[in-house]
């Protein structure tokens, strides 16, 4: 089931992607994530060309794994980690599908990273391998927008990771997944620069909620930015990224001044 959350006539509404257009439904995207599709109360149908599709989620933090596909750390020629690497992007940098990545003057090279995204269904402290599954409401396609030469100058990541716009998402929460064997790619300007799949993944979705939950407490509508695959590289004003995942579909974006 896809879920997802859009404006129409100045209002914000929840959906479920049907017949290729969506229906508005009487539940917090959260809310839906767990229900079956037949006891969602429906009303209006739209079709996806008259709304403007707005992020899933509204997350209180991004928690980012970095090196996390046996594939990048070949790339770049790294040992694999012992334990997920973290770090965080504030809420402010996330938007939807469609909308604009601005391009910081502060920066001269800003890189797209296609990842996979989990979400968070339930406050989730202290969850085991086991449990995981139980926490997580769905998966979304997100693109972890990067200043490279100011994390480079920096030496840490927080300047170059949380510009607002930094963290687009989207387009909307596939329920039903299995994250551990999904094509990931991503396009800039109609070429492919990314191309893997998650079964890559160092560290998979549940030992992830796993860990993390070990650390701080995730709450619902939380965004586990589960790492990028390889072929990072810079974007360019006026150039468009898509981020394409198999389960999920195809997030888009245009990166402007």
């Amino acid at each position: 089931m896809k879920l997802l959350r859009f404006k129409k006539d100045g209002m914000e509404k929840t959906g479920v992607v049907i017949n290729g257009g969506m229906v508005e439904i009487h539940h917090s995207l959260i809310e839906a994530s767990q229900s079956p599709l037949d006891d969602l109360e429906r009303k209006e149908f739209y079709s996806l060309d008259e709304v403007r599709i707005i992020p899933p989620v509204k997350p209180s933090k991004v928690i980012c794994v970095g090196l996390n596909y046996r594939d990048h750390a070949e790339e770049l020629n790294m040992d694999l980690p012992e334990e997920p690497i973290l770090f965080l992007k504030p809420p402010t940098t996330v938007i939807g599908h469609e909308d604009s990545i601005i391009y910081p003057p502060q920066s001269h090279q800003v890189d797209y990273e296609a990842e996979l995204a989990v979400i968070i269904g339930h406050e989730a402290r202290f969850v085991s391998q086991e449990d995981a599954f139980d926490y997580i409401a769905g998966y979304t396609a997100l693109n972890d927008v990067t200043a490279r030469d100011l994390q480079q100058k920096d030496g840490q990541w927080t300047r170059a990771k949380s510009f607002d716009t930094f963290c687009p998402i989207g387009p909307w929460i596939e329920t039903e997944m299995d994250p551990s064997n999904q094509k990931i790619s991503l396009k800039l300007n109609d070429e492919v620069k990314q191309n893997s799949n998650t079964k890559n993944m160092i560290f998979p979705a549940e030992e992830l909620v796993e860990y993390i939950s070990h650390i701080m407490t995730l709450n619902p509508g939380d965004v586990i930015a589960t790492g990028t695959p390889p072929g990072v590289g810079p974007m360019q004003v006026g150039n468009v990224v898509e981020v394409s995942l198999d389960g999920i579909g195809i997030l888009k974006n245009k990166v402007t001044p």
